[in-house]
């Protein structure tokens, strides 16, 4: 079975850090696009990064370039949103999710397969 499992949410105080991580297991990588996107409580689901397949080029909702930055690792399977100079409208639940060879990778939901199963990030002080 194809799952991608999340780690590294929790509370962080305004401008300071977190990196969140997104595993694969059951497919590599190599083949898929990873998107991010975000929810937070009595808003819609909205796109925050992604990574295209062969290329890794990487793409960002307008408003968070500079603060976000996504990477891959592909020996171990593995995709990482790290976030810096944390907001308070930061906060929301994370979710990556996996669009098979996607290049360009795009901020459209419904073009994913594969979805984390979301990890809560609130930044409070």
């Amino acid at each position: 079975q194809l799952h991608l499992v999340q780690s590294g949410g929790g509370l962080v105080q305004p401008g300071g850090s977190l990196r969140l991580s997104c595993a694969a297991s059951g497919f590599t990588l190599d083949y898929y696009a990873i998107g991010w996107f975000r929810q937070a409580p009595g808003n819609e689901r909205e796109w925050v990064s992604c990574i295209s397949t062969r290329a890794s080029t990487t793409y960002y909702e307008d408003s968070l370039k500079g603060r976000f930055a996504i990477s891959r690792d592909l020996a171990n399977n593995t995709v990482f949103l790290s976030m810096y100079s944390m907001i308070t409208d930061d906060t929301g639940v994370y979710y990556c999710a996996a669009d098979p060879w996607a290049d360009p990778c795009t901020f459209d939901p419904d073009e994913y397969e594969y979805w984390g199963q979301g990890t809560q990030v609130t930044v409070s002080s």
